[in-house]
């Protein structure tokens, strides 16, 4: 049984490349640790809101021998963010009329920024605002998957329970995370409606 769904955003419903920002990194001079799996202090001090925009560019400079601007940073950084297809938007409403919907990412300011006015851009104003009934980015609310506390902030926020709740992700680490608190957590390896009708949701 589920009466709410929580869902990753990067690699479920909007495409990412993790290589992308290795590659632009590196060519700008700068070595990065950052994976789907494992990232450096840097990235994940960003995500949780421990430093600012400003700050991480300000250590990015620091890993290079040349003059990065904050453009240069931000446009290596934002390369990970790919689309937004136009059938995962139709899903999205489409559940809505079953179940409340919660986004919750593990993301910083600089990607909110791009990604959401990407959206605007695309399909005229924020969607997400419309199909969640609750938007949980990393560095908003301080914790971050596979962290337990960034569950329980959703989970205590909206009244919801951990058995009848369901989660999906494209990274097994938080999937780990989720089904050790008891929700019904699945990782996604392909397309988000082939694995709902898999599981019997839609």
């Amino acid at each position: 049984m589920i009466d709410a769904i929580i869902l990753d955003l990067g690699g479920v419903l909007l495409n990412i490349d993790y290589q992308k920002p290795i590659d632009a990194f590196k060519a700008l001079g700068v070595e990065v640790l950052y994976s789907q799996k494992d990232q450096g202090k840097l990235f994940d001090d960003l995500e949780t809101g421990k430093i600012s925009s400003a700050d991480f560019r300000n250590e990015v400079r620091k890993l290079s021998s040349d003059a990065l601007s904050d453009q240069q940073i931000d446009k290596a950084w934002n390369s990970i963010l790919l689309d937004l297809p136009e059938n995962r938007v139709e899903l999205l409403y489409k559940l809505k009329q079953k179940f409340p919907l919660y986004l919750l990412s593990n993301t910083n300011e600089i990607h909110a920024q791009s990604f959401e006015e990407e959206i605007i851009r695309e399909y005229g104003h924020n969607v997400f605002e419309e199909v969640f009934s609750g938007i949980y980015y990393s560095h908003r609310i301080q914790k971050r998957k596979p962290n337990a506390e960034a569950f329980l902030h959703v989970l205590k926020e909206n009244g919801l329970h951990e058995a009848t709740t369901l989660f999906i992700d494209d990274s097994p680490q938080h999937i780990v995370g989720a089904k050790n608190l008891g929700i019904q957590a699945y990782q996604l390896n392909g397309e988000l409606e082939f694995l709902l009708k898999e599981i019997g949701v839609i």
